[in-house]
């Protein structure tokens, strides 16, 4: 089978623009979906019923819906409710923030958890209180515990940017997908995004197995 790459050098341009988009898309994701997720662990651990309940009810429900499905529904109806147009490009933004979150929120809750209670008992015996004890003692420690946890499942979200397809946004898959539409070369375009996913992905895996022997070393 003769394969003809020149598709791939002519709209190289066209193609590093999705590459750039799902990048900015994963790092906005996991920036705010980390610090949402980070308030929705300390409020599923709180005494109180009430704060930990709705941070319950809101990670299981964004576990238990598929991811596309949720831009479509955000994608959709936000619109209608608010009156605000949204566009695709922001959709995604919004959208895969608060999904990640839901995510996020379990690996921070595990972290919190994995500190031993008794820091938090030195922290109020010293005048903190709950919220410095969190930000000065415990957080610090549970978010180097699972660093490699959170970068893991970004990699999973960077993989999971390819869904905006579904709303029209152009990501690298969707913009390879276009240029198939046009120029019908379907075999060289996923090859070249599967092999550029391959090397972005693994590559960042190994560093992740990099750092987490590093901090295994520290403990």
């Amino acid at each position: 089978m003769s394969l003809d790459f020149s598709v791939i050098t002519d709209n190289t341009g066209y193609l590093l623009q999705g590459l750039r988009y799902s990048t900015q898309v994963t790092l906005a994701a996991m920036c705010g979906g980390i610090l949402i997720g980070t308030i929705l662990a300390m409020l599923r651990l709180s005494s109180n019923k009430i704060l930990s309940g709705v941070a319950t009810l809101y990670i299981n429900t964004f576990r238990s819906i598929p991811l596309v499905l949720v831009l479509l529904i955000f994608f959709l109806f936000m619109p209608k409710i608010t009156g605000i147009p949204i566009g695709a490009n922001q959709s995604a933004y919004i959208t895969f923030t608060i999904f990640e979150a839901a995510y996020y929120a379990e690996i921070m809750r595990a972290g919190i958890q994995s500190i031993s209670r008794g820091q938090t008992f030195a922290g109020y015996a010293m005048g903190l209180t709950y919220g410095q004890t969190m930000q000065y003692i415990i957080l610090p420690q549970a978010f180097r515990n699972v660093l490699p946890i959170l970068l893991t499942q970004t990699i999973i979200l960077f993989q999971d940017i390819s869904l905006v397809y579904a709303i029209g946004a152009t990501d690298l898959l969707g913009a390879a997908d276009k240029l198939n539409q046009r120029d019908f070369k379907p075999v060289e375009l996923y090859l070249f995004v599967a092999i550029v996913y391959f090397i972005l992905c693994f590559g960042v895996s190994k560093l992740v197995k990099q750092l987490q022997n590093k901090i295994a070393i520290i403990r």
